[in-house]
């Protein structure tokens, strides 16, 4: 259900999969807190923060909770509400309360979101105590680098140590870049000024691209694409095995895991048939594609298949009937067929 409501809704698995939670635990478990938003006492957003800390609690904890909430909700800011919400929990479920926070320490880890415009953020989910450990670190650091460097902010100092210390780089090292970037040859000579392809990201500025490819340090490979269409030329195998030569294609080519919403890079996503093995699926660049694990194992849940429409580019049809289209996108914009007539201005 989580990816029939993200494919139909144009959104994130995860950002499905909390709409499902917020809607099942309100008509399910919260009745009061529903009637808050029902009546516009509430929005979803404010509605969401009983949801949030309620999710792991017995239904009758969560019913106390919900009785709690009732006179607390009106004309309160979400962190106010989120508040009150986490001391019910404490007061009603002491004994759940600590088992969880065991739980969810051993559940630490550390996530990256790319953001807009050649910048992403990069987290730690940690215990309370290290982040603020680590944070105090940091600034400490950033002002005394602030005493002698005046040309930076607290902020931009802060950063600095941080992704310093993470590449275990010295202050005037560069980190060094492990990623995949995709650019076009008169790109990268500076004969044009189209984006290039960051995996995992997306689109990233000519000037960006160059700086990284003439770090000393970086490697290139090369990718023969066909001028017509400008997706990567064709290889194949007989095997079930996709060869080296042929799963470096496809990464290249498909960038992305090609399920619709996901941009899990290519580079950390599984090779596999769109008509499997099993079914006489050939082993070839048209039916042979980058999928995540989550979406490779979704597509043998009953009611979920696809069907090759060549290149990589597949039509995926839903238990509920609906079909979505997926291409990959051509490393650069076909070139025109000498008889083609140039676009209007």
């Amino acid at each position: 259900m989580t990816e029939e409501v993200a494919l139909r809704f144009s959104v994130s698995r995860n950002q499905a999969f909390l709409l499902l939670e917020i809607s099942c635990a309100l008509v399910s478990r919260l009745p009061k807190t529903l009637a808050a938003l029902d009546c516009g006492v509430i929005d979803l957003f404010k509605a969401s923060k009983v949801t949030q800390l309620t999710r792991e609690v017995s239904d009758e904890v969560a019913g106390l909770v919900d009785e709690h909430m009732s006179s607390r909700l009106a004309d309160r800011d979400p962190g106010a509400i989120r508040s009150s919400v986490d001391w019910a929990v404490k007061k009603y479920d002491p004994d759940g309360y600590r088992d969880r926070a065991k739980k969810k320490r051993a559940l630490r880890h550390v996530s990256l979101q790319h953001e807009g415009e050649t910048m992403s953020t990069l987290s730690g989910y940690l215990p309370s105590e290290v982040a603020s450990s680590v944070y105090a670190s940091l600034d400490r650091g950033a002002h005394t680098r602030r005493d002698n460097d005046k040309s930076k902010t607290l902020d931009q100092h802060r950063a600095d140590l941080f992704a310093e210390r993470l590449l275990a780089e010295d202050r005037h090292g560069k980190p060094k870049a492990h990623i995949h970037v995709y650019v076009d040859f008169l790109t990268l000579i500076s004969a044009r000024n189209d984006p290039a392809f960051l995996a995992g990201y997306g689109h990233i500025p000519d000037w960006l691209v160059r700086e990284i490819a003439s770090d000393p340090e970086s490697t290139w490979s090369r990718l023969i694409t066909d001028p017509t269409t400008g997706q990567l030329l064709e290889a194949g195998a007989d095997k079930y095995r996709s060869p080296a030569s042929l799963a470096r294609l496809i990464k290249a080519r498909d960038r992305e895991c090609t399920q619709p919403g996901c941009h899990r890079p290519a580079e950390f996503s599984e090779i596999d048939h769109i008509v499997t093995w099993a079914q006489d699926g050939k082993t070839n660049h048209h039916n042979c594609h980058g999928y995540c694990k989550i979406h490779n194992l979704l597509r043998n849940e009953p009611g979920w298949s696809a069907e090759p429409t060549g290149n990589g580019g597949m039509t995926i049809t839903t238990p509920s009937g609906h079909t979505y289209t997926t291409t990959p996108e051509p490393l650069h914009d076909p070139r025109p067929e000498p008889d083609e007539e140039p676009p209007p201005f």
